[in-house]
């Protein structure tokens, strides 16, 4: 047998081969490195070892690194603005309370809305019962969400979903103590609420921040998920200027901080310890986290909170328009080179918007010299001013720009629902229609249809396969209006259709009626 084993072979056992540099080539290699300090960092070719390394440039360098380097936890900023966090607990009659399962049946979104069956309110009462509390028969029941304080004598922000319907409130802070609170006013538009809390003057409260945060940035959630309080996750700001279907009014901020039932009116923080956002919905098919949440911004807050501590409600400015996004066939049968801006599709009668001369058609530009991205952002930009404010609005009239002034009215309250005619649905009472060619529906004059009223022509048959399918029509529509001009006959549908071609246009923009609501629709144009 033989004991000898060669290592030869092995790197890990081999010594390491030394370097030796003479003192010429050491030198040499100094002399290229004090060239290239020159070169970038303007050192000079005589600068000693000891000067290179406390130079003005180099304290520079380990600045830049120090911005981008990453903290190591955040529990410096959380012991600071955990305290102002508040767990709320609400108590109300049975009925507002769930089913046993623990369905929601009834959301903070708008009924029918594309997001309504994916998105779940977390910390609503209804929904979300406390455990072992679900409503029974002639039983109170227990919801749970979250809030934090915004002054030192007890004024808080939680969402209004939390506390709507509540009979009692109470709240209890991070040291344990419990307090009664009082609803002061509630925004259902934006889903916020402000309460007051009371049994002390000095309590530990939160900043709203000033500034809107990056993608990116790093976002702290505190709140009360599932009733255990005082919990604290973390991550980023995913996304903002997220429309989630909640309203007009939608522009939240998306995060990935880990967020859950009875988070909901919670605070965001960034790492500053400022509110950057209030934490509102997620978006989870099982209720449960997924990673994607979504919060009020603090601008939106500090306006609303305003006008709660002040009236107990909120105002809006409103000009009395049905509006709907600027599309890309729209912007071309408009002529626009840009797809941008809020369509008019039908002004309300006797609204600010109608007694200025705004009409159907019209595209809204800009509001006081400050161009409109799109839809919602003029919702938002007229609805953050105050009734009675004088505006100025740049319109797209027909082609031609021009300046309307007007007066802000207030929002109502409620929104009226017109409602369809009874015999419009589906064209009963009519013939068989004319053709419209090569856009697959059949038309004929509206006052030949019984319940479609006088003017317009009424859509008869809809080719499933076709342009007009694919952009809704339906049986019992009523074209109102094509590339601008009134029609009452097919023949006119045709003229219009032919005038658009000849115009180079690739769609025509039509105004059609349906079910008591009037809406633009760009319906592309075959060639030929």
């Amino acid at each position: 047998m033989n004991d000898r084993i060669d290592l030869s072979n092995l790197p890990s056992y081999r010594q390491p081969r030394r370097t030796v540099f003479s003192a010429r080539k050491l030198a040499l290699m100094v002399s290229v490195v004090a060239g290239l300090g020159a070169a970038v960092y303007g050192f000079s070719p005589s600068t000693s070892p000891a000067d290179l390394f406390s130079s003005p440039a180099h304290a520079q360098v380990n600045n830049e690194v120090r911005k981008v380097e990453r903290p190591i936890g955040f529990a410096d900023i959380v012991e600071r603005v955990k305290p102002s966090v508040i767990s709320v607990k609400v108590n109300m009659k049975e009925k507002t309370a769930s089913n046993d399962d623990g369905d929601d049946s009834s959301s903070p979104f708008q009924p029918g809305s594309p997001m309504e069956r994916f998105f779940r309110r977390f910390g609503g009462p209804d929904g979300f019962p406390g455990p072992g509390l679900k409503g029974g028969r002639g039983r109170v029941v227990q919801g749970q969400g979250s809030g934090f304080f915004i002054s030192a004598d007890g004024y808080a922000v939680t969402n209004n979903h939390v506390v709507d319907g509540a009979d009692k409130v109470e709240v209890t802070t991070d040291d344990g103590k419990t307090y009664t609170a009082k609803v002061i006013g509630t925004d259902q538009r934006t889903d916020l609420a402000l309460i007051k809390v009371e049994g002390s003057s000095n309590f530990p409260f939160a900043k709203l921040a000033d500034s809107k945060p990056r993608i990116g940035d790093w976002v702290l959630a505190v709140g009360n998920p599932f009733g255990l309080g005082g919990t604290v996750t973390a991550g980023i700001v995913s996304a903002s200027g997220r429309d989630i279907g909640n309203g007009p009014y939608d522009d939240f901020i998306q995060i990935d901080a880990p967020v859950n039932k009875g988070n909901s009116g919670g605070p965001a923080f960034d790492t500053n310890g400022e509110v950057m956002g209030v934490n509102t919905a997620i978006y989870s098919p099982s209720g449960g986290s997924v990673g994607i949440a979504f919060s009020i911004p603090a601008n939106t807050v500090k306006s609303v909170v305003a006008q709660l501590k002040d009236k107990g409600s909120v105002s809006r400015g409103w000009i009395g328009v049905q509006i709907q996004p600027v599309t890309s066939d729209i912007a071309d049968s408009l002529g626009m080179k840009k797809a941008e801006g809020a369509l008019v599709a039908e002004p309300q009668a006797n609204g600010p918007a109608a007694k200025a001369g705004i009409e159907s058609g019209d595209v809204i530009t800009a509001v006081n010299g400050e161009s409109v991205k799109d839809a919602r952002e003029l919702a938002r930009t007229i609805g953050g001013m105050a009734p009675g404010a004088s505006v100025k609005l740049n319109v797209l009239h027909k082609g031609q720009d021009k300046v309307v002034n007007l007066t802000l009215g207030q929002l109502p309250n409620t929104t009226v629902e017109a409602k369809a005619d009874t015999d419009q649905d589906s064209g009963k009472g009519a013939s068989k229609g004319t053709d419209v060619p090569k856009l697959g529906m059949t038309v004929a004059p509206a006052n030949s249809v019984a319940g479609a009223g006088k003017e317009g022509v009424v859509v008869t048959e809809v080719d499933p396969k076709s342009a007009a399918a694919e952009r809704g029509f339906k049986e019992g529509d009523v074209i109102l209006e094509v590339g601008g001009k009134s029609v009452a006959t097919a023949g006119e549908v045709r003229d219009a259709i032919n005038a658009a071609r000849t115009d180079n246009k690739n769609s025509v923009l039509m105004r059609v009626k349906s079910g008591g609501q009037s809406r633009f629709v760009a319906i592309p144009l075959a060639k030929g």
